[in-house]
């Protein structure tokens, strides 16, 4: 079963909790994560405040974006290479 999804504001709003000086543990039991989960925010959202963390998201959503562009026109570059190789 998969879990509750978090968005990144409510990550970085928990990770705050934790630096005013909750322990991890006890952050994690109110938040129903693993400390593990908690730890990888930490690691990617550590220095981040709301609005640095929206930008994320976003360029996030952008670069996914663009990767399948990209793979979309690579597709279609080996069709035309494949079909021109072909004497017709």
């Amino acid at each position: 079963m998969r879990g509750k999804r978090y968005s990144t504001e409510q990550i970085v709003r928990i990770l705050r909790e934790a630096d005013s000086g909750m322990k991890t543990s006890a952050v994690c039991r109110k938040h129903n994560i693993s400390e593990q989960t908690f730890y990888r925010w930490r690691k990617k959202y550590g220095d981040l405040g709301v609005p640095e963390a929206k930008k994320l998201r976003e360029l996030e959503k952008q670069n996914a974006k663009l990767k399948k562009l990209l793979a979309e026109a690579m597709l279609d570059i080996e069709l035309l290479k494949e079909v021109n190789s072909k004497n017709f």
